[in-house]
């Protein structure tokens, strides 16, 4: 499937249903190939992205990403192909393991080592049995990779990765560890503001929801930055993960991407208010352009 080189990463949380399938709709109008919803303790994105997919008529919806230990294999395959033909193949599985805080203190479960709960579950996928009339292509499979032998298992059993919070450095390291062929799809937060103490000030904030997490915290490691950094949120470490600046300083950026082997890179704009309210439709337009 066509993913497009760029899209746009959301949440859609604080939005009903009805406006949420009027930004759908706008997000397509600009251009974008595909739109990332992701997974935590809001809307259902298997709802969800069967909800946006009838609003719009080319536009792409992945879930970056579903949470495996949410659902039974089966269970996720059946929603997979479902999406996949109600939508005539615009619907892309992202899953992945999530965090040990999120998944035993939140929901109470049992977390298991990444990288093999992966593979079973990626394993029993394939063995479920599913009797509907199927797509009439087979779904895209995506999982939220960091470390390399996560990647490797994108390249080895579906077809890529999904990286979250890294860097265009980090993405050319996924791409020499799953080959070629393999899709890789990287999400990369950006903020219009060209003042460089306020880009970083309002880039703080976004990074506060990630950076106490253990499967985040490990790839900023391998990635160069420092405990301290993590901690403190550094200029470091905002420079490293977050495209500020002008447009072409964004543009940039996401070429960046590209040129390390990215196929497609979904951005997450910051609003500049400061507000997490409404998507700052400023940038999004100005980077369809």
């Amino acid at each position: 499937m066509d993913l497009g080189k760029l899209g746009v990463w959301y949440f859609f949380d604080g939005f009903s249903s009805e406006h949420s399938a009027v930004m759908a709709k706008k997000i397509e109008a600009l251009g974008y190939g595909t739109l990332w919803i992701p997974e935590t303790v809001g809307k259902n994105p298997v709802a969800l992205s069967s909800w946006l997919l009838a609003n719009t008529q080319q536009l792409n919806v992945a879930t970056g990403i579903m949470n495996i230990y949410h659902r039974e294999p089966g269970v996720t395959l059946a929603a997979q192909n479902t999406l996949a033909e109600q939508s005539g193949g615009r619907f892309v599985l992202g899953i992945g393991v999530s965090h040990k805080p999120l998944v035993e203190g939140v929901r109470g479960l049992d977390y298991g080592p990444p990288v093999a709960t992966m593979r079973q579950y990626l394993d029993k996928m394939a063995a479920s049995p599913y009797t509907a009339v199927a797509p009439a292509e087979p779904a895209t499979t995506l999982i939220a990779a960091l470390g390399p032998k996560m990647l490797a298992l994108a390249a080895e059993k579906c077809a890529g990765a999904h990286p979250y919070f890294s860097s265009p450095e980090h993405t050319r390291m996924a791409r020499e560890v799953m080959g070629a062929e393999a899709l890789l799809c990287v999400e990369q937060k950006v903020i219009l503001e060209s003042n460089p103490a306020a880009a970083r000030e309002l880039a703080r904030p976004v990074s506060r929801i990630y950076h106490r997490l253990p499967n985040y915290r490990n790839n900023w490691l391998r990635m160069g930055l420092s405990e301290v950094d993590i901690d403190d949120l550094s200029d470091r470490f905002i420079d490293t993960t977050f495209a500020w600046g002008d447009i072409a300083a964004i543009q940039e950026r996401i070429q960046a991407h590209l040129d390390a082997g990215a196929d497609h890179v979904c951005i997450q704009p910051v609003n500049p208010s400061g507000q997490f309210g409404d998507l700052h439709w400023e940038t999004l337009e100005a980077l369809a352009s």
